[in-house]
C-alpha cells in the first residue's frame, strides 16, 4: 500500500473512531456498568484499529469492529481479574460478533449515561466534565480549557470520579421523574459546555460532529422534558447559533464577527423556529440562563429584519444573566453589550477589569474582548497590541487567529 493511500485510509479511520466513540462507549459503559473499565477497553480497540484498518483496509462494518475488539478487551481484563463469572459477560457476548449497538437505542443510552453522571453522590463541580468524556469522548485538556483550569487537575477529577462511581455501587440507571430537575441542569450544561468548544472552528472535521451532537443531545432532551423550561431554552440557543454558522466564514475560510455577517446568509427557518421554542419556555414562566442567552442571541438577530440591534434591551438581558448565573462568559459579553450599546469602550473595559483575576489569565475569549475594547481607546493602543497578542497565542483556531491578526497589524500600522 503506497504512503499516499495508507495515510488517506489513517485518515478515514481516525474520522470512524472519533464518530462512534460516544456511541460505542455509552453502549459498553451501560452494560458493563464500569465506566473506567469501558473507557479503557475502547481506547485499546481504537489503538488496533489505527495499526490494522491502515494495513488491511476499514472494515464494512467499523462500529461492529470496535465493537467486537472493546468487548474481547473487557473480557480479557474480566479474566485478568478472576470475574470470569460476572453476569456482565452474558450481556456483551451473548450476541454475533460485529454487532454494533442499535442505532434506535443508542440515544437512549446516551442520555441515561449522562443522567448516571450526574447523580447527586457525584461531586457537582465535575458531572459536566465527566459527561463531555464519557459520553461525547472530549480529552482531558479540551474540557479543562472549558473549566478554566489545567489538564492535569482536569485528569485527577475525571478520575476520582469514574472511581467513586465505581466504588460507591452508583446505579447505572435512569432517574425517577421526580429526580430529574435535580440532574438536569448538569447535563444541559455538558451539551452546552461541548457546543461552545467548537464556536469559532470551520464547518469540517471533529468540530462540525461536535456541534451537531450537541444540537442533537439538546433535541432529545428537550423532546423527552417537555416541561423544562431551559431544556427548550437550550435547544433555542443553540439553534439560534446555528442558524447563523453559514455566514461565520466568507468563501476564502476567513473569520466573519457577528455585528459583520450578512443575514441574508442566515437560517431563517431555524431562527423561526427557535424564536418559537423561546416562547412556549417564556409561557411556563420560569426563567433561567439558557432561556435568557437564547433572548440575546434573538436580540442580535432583529438585522434580519433590517432592524437595529436592541443595544440597550442587551445589556438588560446580560444583568438578568448575571443575576442568575454570574459566569465569566456572561460578564465579558455584558462588558461588550455595554461598550456597544453607550459607545464608550472605557465604560466595557471598567466592567472587564473587575472581573477576578484568577479566572482571566488563560481565558482566551477575556483577552480577546479586552483587546477589542482597548482598540476603540486612543489613548490606550499599546495596551491592545499587547493583549491582542495574548489573545492569539491562546487560540488554535487558525481562522480566528488570522482574523484577531488583521485586527492587531490594523493598529500597528502599515509597516507590519
Amino acid at each position: 500500500m503506497s504512503a499516499g493511500i495508507d495515510e488517506r485510509t489513517r485518515a478515514a479511520a481516525v474520522a470512524v473512531a472519533r464518530g462512534s466513540y460516544g456511541r460505542l462507549l455509552s453502549w459498553l459503559a451501560w452494560q458493563w456498568r464500569d465506566i473506567a473499565a469501558a473507557e479503557d477497553a475502547l481506547a485499546e480497540a481504537l489503538a488496533a484499529a489505527l495499526v490494522c484498518w491502515p494495513r488491511d483496509g476499514v472494515p464494512d462494518s467499523p462500529e461492529g469492529w470496535l465493537m467486537t475488539a472493546a468487548k474481547r478487551n473487557l473480557l480479557k481484563a474480566a479474566r485478568r481479574r478472576r470475574h470470569t463469572e460476572d453476569p456482565a459477560l452474558t450481556v456483551l457476548f451473548a450476541g454475533d460478533e460485529d454487532a454494533a449497538p442499535p442505532a434506535v437505542a443508542v440515544p437512549d443510552d446516551r442520555l441515561r449515561l449522562m443522567f448516571v453522571c450526574a447523580h447527586p453522590a457525584i461531586d457537582a463541580t465535575v458531572r459536566s466534565a465527566l459527561m463531555l468524556q464519557t459520553v461525547l469522548g472530549l480529552d482531558a485538556a479540551r474540557i479543562a480549557q472549558a473549566f478554566l483550569t489545567s489538564s492535569e487537575a482536569m485528569t485527577k477529577r475525571l478520575v476520582r470520579a469514574k472511581a467513586k462511581i465505581r466504588l460507591a455501587g452508583i446505579r447505572f440507571e435512569a432517574p425517577e421523574s421526580d429526580e430529574l430537575p435535580g440532574r438536569v441542569g448538569a447535563v444541559l450544561d455538558a451539551i452546552y459546555g461541548a457546543y461552545t468548544l467548537h464556536w469559532g472552528q470551520c464547518e469540517s472535521g471533529p468540530a462540525r460532529a461536535l456541534a451537531e451532537e450537541s444540537l442533537f443531545l439538546s433535541e432529545l432532551v428537550a423532546a423527552q422534558l417537555p416541561g423544562d423550561p431551559e431544556g427548550i431554552g437550550l435547544l433555542s440557543l443553540l439553534l439560534l447559533c446555528e442558524a447563523r454558522r453559514g455566514a461565520q466564514f466568507d468563501a476564502d475560510g476567513e473569520f466573519i464577527p457577528l455585528d459583520q455577517q450578512d443575514p441574508a446568509r442566515w437560517d431563517a427557518d431555524r431562527i423561526d423556529r427557535a424564536h418559537a421554542l423561546l416562547a412556549r419556555a417564556g409561557a411556563l414562566r420560569d426563567p433561567g440562563p439558557f432561556q435568557i442567552e437564547a433572548a440575546i442571541q434573538a436580540a442580535h438577530c432583529h438585522r434580519r429584519h433590517d432592524e437595529a440591534t436592541p443595544g440597550a434591551d442587551i445589556v438588560v438581558l446580560y444583568e438578568r444573566l448575571i443575576a442568575l448565573h454570574p459566569g465569566i462568559g456572561a460578564r465579558i459579553g455584558h462588558a461588550i453589550a455595554v461598550a456597544q450599546a453607550t459607545g464608550d469602550p472605557g465604560i466595557g473595559l471598567q466592567s472587564l477589569e473587575a472581573i477576578d483575576p484568577r479566572l482571566i489569565q488563560r481565558h482566551q475569549p477575556w483577552w480577546a474582548a479586552r483587546a477589542y475594547l482597548l482598540a476603540g481607546t486612543p489613548a490606550r493602543v499599546a495596551e491592545a497590541i499587547e493583549a491582542y497578542g495574548r489573545a492569539i497565542a491562546m487560540t488554535f483556531e487558525p481562522a480566528l487567529q488570522r482574523h484577531l491578526a488583521r485586527r492587531l497589524n490594523a493598529l500597528r500600522g502599515p509597516a507590519h
